[in-house]
């Protein structure tokens, strides 16, 4: 009982200030000053979710100009309105078809921009557009955006941060290799990274006749390929699983996004079809990763069973005998090698 008394208030502030941002959100909206009336009927939308303030929200974003952000919304306004009862949909048939007229407007006029790295940047690099970090997978591919200027930064492990500026208009595509700076010398290393290795003065030479035993000689060259490659096996295994972990998980974007029109056939919004062309690419890479990953890993165990073991070469023992000739004083020297 005491979490409910509690629990109660906090609930019905949130509803009123909701309710609250969103009546000054559209009023900004209608005066022309998106800037601060779209963030506002945002913020109202995830206090208080409901279908009439995401359309809302939705023609806001159009009208600011954002026409990607506001496509994305009239998507996620009509996927959620074809989740609702007859009822509750006849309620939404005029918004809906504004939204369908909308979506179809504005699709052919999204710019598409691919951002990638330069070859041979270093691993776990950092690149954020606009303040939202970019993992691997959205790196090489055409992504929507807004029309207007973007910041996009990129920083190597202990590097500087490297900041590019551009502007793309509408309906048009880009792509862009970016810079990244290597960390400057004698910089500390990035936090969390481990300490760099004590060096190890080398052991002096060995003289000829010395009594030490021999060392055992390092891995044959063959012995280092088969780690290499085995590496690069466990590394392919890897990436693909991860890549057909999210193919999944687009695919159920996409499912949610289509509808079978008639036995063999599907109807689907963008955002079905952006997740659909996403699920084929990240399968592609999958099966690709897995399969190289599965053909390197089996090559280096089979040439590890292959390879003879290091061995020691012997050393060389020397023995002497001293012995007094019996006839005539003279001294027998007998060595063995």
């Amino acid at each position: 009982m005491l979490g409910v008394a509690v629990a109660a208030p906090a609930s019905a502030q949130s509803l009123a200030v909701a309710e609250s941002l969103f009546d000054r959100g559209l009023a900004d909206m209608l005066a022309g000053r998106y800037e601060t009336g779209c963030p506002a009927l945002a913020e109202s939308q995830r206090l208080d979710p409901r279908p009439g303030r995401l359309f809302t929200l939705a023609e806001c974003e159009a009208k600011w100009g954002r026409i990607a952000t506001a496509l994305a919304r009239y998507n996620d306004y009509l996927a959620l309105v074809d989740r609702m009862s007859e009822a509750e949909r006849a309620t939404q048939s005029a918004r809906r078809k504004l939204a369908l007229e909308q979506r179809s407007a504005l699709a052919p006029l999204v710019p598409r921009l691919t951002l990638s790295l330069p070859p041979g940047a270093p691993a776990g690099t950092r690149v954020q557009s606009d303040g939202m970090t970019l993992e691997q997978p959205s790196l090489g591919i055409a992504l929507p955006v807004d029309p207007g200027e973007h910041v996009v930064t990129t920083q190597a492990p202990g590097g500087p941060v490297t900041e590019a500026r551009f502007t793309i208009g509408r309906s048009e595509s880009k792509e862009i290799v970016l810079e990244v700076k290597p960390p400057a010398a004698g910089a500390p290393p990035p936090a969390g990274a481990p300490p760099p290795a004590p060096s190890i003065a080398p052991l002096p030479a060995r003289q000829p006749g010395a009594a030490a035993n021999a060392p055992d000689h390092g891995p044959s060259g063959g012995r280092v390929v088969t780690y290499v490659a085995g590496g690069l096996g466990v590394a392919g295994l890897i990436v693909g699983s991860a890549t057909g972990w999210m193919a999944l998980d687009a695919s159920g974007v996409a499912a949610e996004n289509c509808r079978d029109v008639s036995p063999g056939r599907a109807r689907c919004n963008p955002a079905g079809i952006d997740a659909g062309n996403r699920a084929k690419e990240l399968g592609l890479v999958s099966t690709v990763s897995f399969g190289a990953g599965v053909a390197l890993v089996g090559a280096s165990a089979l040439v590890f069973l292959l390879e003879p073991s290091p061995r020691r070469e012997p050393e060389p023992t020397v023995s002497w005998d001293v012995t007094a000739g019996q006839a005539g004083g003279g001294v027998v020297v007998r060595g063995r090698w």
